[in-house]
């Protein structure tokens, strides 16, 4: 493990006005997506895609790292260029996916645990073949009935744990994703509730396997209300209740902390960052590493014309890269969205 390599990308992950978009939805959840806009989801189609997003002028101005697909990271731009050697060019950070996806957790109804240890070490090293500076392993935890339940939280903080030490054997900076699912009824108070304890347990899972904090990255769920609850969370309750969080829940020693849009809209996902930069320094750089809240103009405006719109979308990409980029520095305000070009 080389601490100073793994530190200094760390830092890069996290420089000021900069954060990671997440272009690493699984073929499952981007048939979905695809579907959603009438696109069929074929490897070229999806190939096409990642190009407009990878290849985008000027993305490296708000943007220091993106999370990739497997099958992405092995794919090429129309000039034959592999995809992470066009972001390394622009001085953004290649980063993959690697866990294999939350599966039912044994004896616990309505919970999973997220597998994908199996053959890590080996995958790690040919990633780093790719020129893979970091890597992400997501992790789910569902508030309801009686859940979470310590096993589900203590199943999934473990597993992290065991990634994020093989990725520091590499010389990789490990993302460890504990996220809180939006969806459901439930009071912002039950989520703060359930987040303290899972993010508790995650930094003592890591503190076991001798995790370098300074080299980790924590992708954190906002404490917001449910979907489905009666009373929703304003934005400055969301900002006041998820620093609360943090603040009781994370060493000082973490590298720092990007954001998961998780179900909320664009502008929401964007205006509750701000708000919690707003405020000043934080013992963390608070960035944001969403897909969604980022890519979904993007490719609604793609795939009304997937020949023609690349340059449009491309407008669409850098201009909610920009908004979060000034979110990072609490300098967004609901006033800028007049000036966006979709």
């Amino acid at each position: 493990m080389d601490i100073k390599t793994l530190k200094k990308t760390a830092g890069q992950m996290v420089a000021k006005g900069k954060g990671i978009i997440a272009a690493d939805e699984s073929a499952g959840t981007c048939q979905k997506r695809f579907d959603s806009v009438g696109v069929p989801c074929t490897e070229d189609n999806r190939r096409a895609y990642r190009e407009t997003i990878i290849a985008a002028p000027g993305l490296e101005e708000y943007v220091s790292g993106i999370i990739l697909f497997d099958e992405t990271i092995r794919q090429e731009t129309t000039d034959g260029e592999r995809f992470s050697d066009v972001l390394a060019k622009k001085g953004i950070l290649p980063g993959i996916k690697v866990d294999m996806g939350a599966k039912e957790l044994a004896l616990h109804a309505g919970e999973k645990v997220t597998e994908g240890l199996d053959g890590l070490r080996e995958r790690l090293a040919e990633y780093k073949t790719f020129g893979t500076m970091f890597a992400k392993w997501r992790a789910v935890i569902t508030i309801g009935e009686g859940i979470p339940s310590d096993a589900c939280i203590h199943a999934n903080a473990h597993a992290m744990a065991r990634y994020a030490a093989l990725c520091q054997e590499a010389d990789i900076v490990p993302i460890v994703e504990p996220e809180v699912l939006i969806e459901g009824d439930h009071t912002i108070e039950q989520c703060y509730e359930a987040s303290v304890a899972a993010l508790k347990k995650t930094f003592e899972e890591l503190a076991g396997q001798d995790v370098a904090l300074e080299g980790t990255i924590l992708k954190a769920s906002m404490v917001i209300a449910g979907k489905k609850a009666a009373k929703q969370s304003s934005v400055e309750e969301v900002a006041s209740e998820t620093l609360r969080c943090l603040k009781e829940s994370l060493p000082s020693a973490l590298a720092g902390v990007v954001f998961l849009s998780g179900g909320q809209s664009d502008e929401q996902a964007t205006a509750h960052l701000s708000a919690m930069n707003a405020g000043g320094k934080h013992p963390w750089p608070l960035s944001f590493s969403y897909a969604r809240a980022i890519q979904s103009p993007v490719l609604k405006i793609w795939a009304e014309n997937p020949n023609a719109n690349v340059e449009k979308a491309r407008e669409a990409l850098l201009f909610r890269s920009r908004m979060n980029s000034l979110a990072t520095m609490g300098k967004y305000s609901e006033e800028m969205e007049k000036e966006r070009p979709y």
